[in-house]
């Protein structure tokens, strides 16, 4: 047992302070640092793409005319009567001569007779 033991305090380390190593700052700020940029550009992207679909939507608004025809958010198509500053009235039935009226935010797009029969398809 004394055998043991002279082998185990052989093997236990100094008593005092353990020698400590510091971290390498540097190799641990690189992927943080790495991280934040990915996260600033991911969010500067998102922003440049919202701000260029509202000016795409806001051209396709001003550019509304009698006689186009619309898609409205809801499905309804239909064709343009009237437009005022922030409303367009659309014909949506040609037989019973049914009108409508929107806010231009409802309008989803304009659409040609061609494009309408190949969705429906």
């Amino acid at each position: 047992m004394t055998f043991l033991a002279m082998i185990l305090a052989q093997a236990t380390p100094p008593a005092g302070p353990a020698p400590t190593q510091a971290p390498p700052t540097g190799m641990a700020i690189f992927p943080i640092a790495l991280m934040i940029a990915f996260v600033v550009f991911m969010m500067m992207s998102a922003r440049s793409q919202k701000k260029r679909e509202k000016r795409d939507r806001d051209d396709m608004h001003s550019r509304l005319s009698k006689n186009d025809r619309v898609l409205t958010i809801g499905g309804v198509v239909g064709t343009v009567i009237t437009v005022k500053e922030d409303e367009v009235v659309l014909k949506v039935d040609e037989s019973t001569n049914t009108k409508m009226t929107f806010v231009k935010s409802a309008i989803q797009r304009i659409v040609s007779d061609d494009k309408l029969t190949a969705d429906a398809r």
